[in-house]
């Protein structure tokens, strides 16, 4: 069944909402089962286990606190979507970005492109501006 674009933005904000509350639960309710999930540059790679998707969250809510996110661009495609947004919030230990022990306040770009099959997310690839994450938080390669 093909969804709409109502009901694709529907259920991306409503999983964005999730992420928001820290909502481990909700936001494995809004992936398919056999989900794969990818965050780069995340060191776990990409996830296709929903007992490793759990723990990537788990870790994130721990390590990141958001503030709000602007909206730039999404792109809709024959099953899926490229949505484009700046994330600004806190970073409370830098490890998922390859700068352990820092902390403090970022903003950076955030791209995703979700796949979607019978109503859920089958298919969730994040990119972050890491050299922007890496450069707010002091750590930047020489």
């Amino acid at each position: 069944m093909r969804m709409t674009r109502e009901q694709v933005d529907q259920l991306i904000n409503e999983h964005f909402a999730y992420e928001a509350t820290d909502d481990v639960e909700a936001v494995l309710g809004s992936l398919a089962e056999d989900a794969e999930h990818e965050v780069i540059p995340s060191p776990m790679g990409p996830l296709n286990d929903r007992a490793r998707i759990r723990a990537f969250y788990e870790m994130l809510f721990r390590d990141l606190k958001g503030e709000s996110v602007t909206p730039v661009r999404r792109l809709y495609g024959d099953g899926f979507v490229v949505d484009e947004a700046v994330w600004h919030g806190h970073i409370a230990d830098g490890r998922p970005f390859l700068c352990d022990g820092r902390s403090g306040p970022v903003s950076f770009r955030l791209l995703h492109v979700f796949e979607f099959r019978d109503g859920k997310i089958a298919r969730e690839n994040v990119w972050c501006d890491l050299a922007a994450i890496q450069r707010q938080l002091g750590c930047a390669p020489g």
